[in-house]
């Protein structure tokens, strides 16, 4: 019993001193840890949950931050696909899900990691934005870029035992000596299409105005037409009134076209020189009666 007694007193002691030292069997992971335990150097067990985990004793650990992480790159020009140099700089959020692998590719440290993750994340954003032209990087696709970095950056480090879970553009500009040439060739082109569709447009305004026209000259034939069917019907009705009326009294028709036949004759400042027998004066002669023959005298041209 002494003899037993004692032995588990040793262990006790010697686990207490190997714990201490940190080569105890017993090892406390924290949240977001993730260790490799080595026995003689050789790798043993994997630990990435967080809580106590049994191992080996007088095993060694290396612990790795299993969060996310950032990485920031410097700004670097880019030349995309209609020969624009821009500059662009990124940043990249990424993190260890493999320490084993990543131990093995990276046996020197972290600095090397992160070297080869940006190594890796720039190269596939050179491609990508080197397929798209301008405007596409700037505006009209950025999102779709950025999406198609992440998806070929992430393919590309899976190997290291490393996710990438977002590749972000900080900033994307011209280099000052070529911003003035690409504005120069902005405003050029939006000249060139102002041209476009101002010409379209007085195209369009000038077949506008022809078909106004053509449907205005219908219009107006039209209504001379009508205005001379309703003039000519206008004047049959009057010489059908004329006629009906002259032949029931043809005298007093007569007389009243003598009368108008003064009327329009003699008009203030009028001077007449006739005989008194002219057959124009007849009504006068007659004392306004009609003679005998009918006949009323009807002016002459002059």
């Amino acid at each position: 019993m002494r003899t037993l007694a004692l032995a588990l007193g040793l262990l006790l002691v010697l686990f207490g001193l190997t714990s201490a030292a940190g080569l105890g069997p017993v090892v406390v992971n924290r949240e977001g840890e993730q260790r490799i335990a080595f026995l003689l150097g050789d790798p043993v067990a994997v630990i990435t949950q967080p809580g106590v985990s049994l191992t080996w004793p007088f095993v060694s650990t290396d612990v790795f931050d299993g969060r996310w992480q950032h990485l920031s790159s410097e700004p670097r020009e880019i030349s995309t696909l209609d020969q624009e140099r821009i500059v662009i700089d990124h940043y990249v959020v990424w993190r260890i899900v493999d320490p084993l692998q990543f131990r093995r590719t990276f046996p020197s440290g972290l600095l090397d990691a992160q070297k080869q993750i940006d190594q890796q994340a720039r190269g596939q954003l050179r491609e990508v934005v080197g397929q798209k032209r301008l405007m596409q990087v700037l505006k009209t696709e950025r999102q779709a870029i950025v999406d198609e970095i992440v998806r070929r950056a992430g393919a590309a480090v899976e190997r290291f035992g490393v996710e990438i879970g977002d590749v972000r553009l900080n900033r994307t500009e011209l280099p000052h000596g070529t911003e003035e040439n690409v504005y120069a060739r902005m405003r050029a082109e939006r000249d060139r299409l102002a041209r476009k569709y101002r010409a379209e447009g007085e195209e369009q305004a000038r077949t506008i105005r022809a078909e106004a026209d053509r449907a205005a000259r219908v219009l107006v034939a039209e209504a001379r037409r009508d205005g001379e069917m309703e003039r000519g019907k206008g004047d049959a009705e009057a010489a059908r009134i004329y006629a009906e009326a002259y032949s029931r009294d043809p005298d007093f028709y007569a007389f009243q076209r003598g009368l108008e036949a003064y009327r329009k004759t003699l008009g203030k400042r009028t001077t007449l020189v006739l005989p008194p027998d002219h057959e124009f004066f007849r009504l006068f002669q007659s004392g306004g009666k009609l003679p005998d023959d009918g006949r009323v005298a009807r002016p002459k041209g002059p």
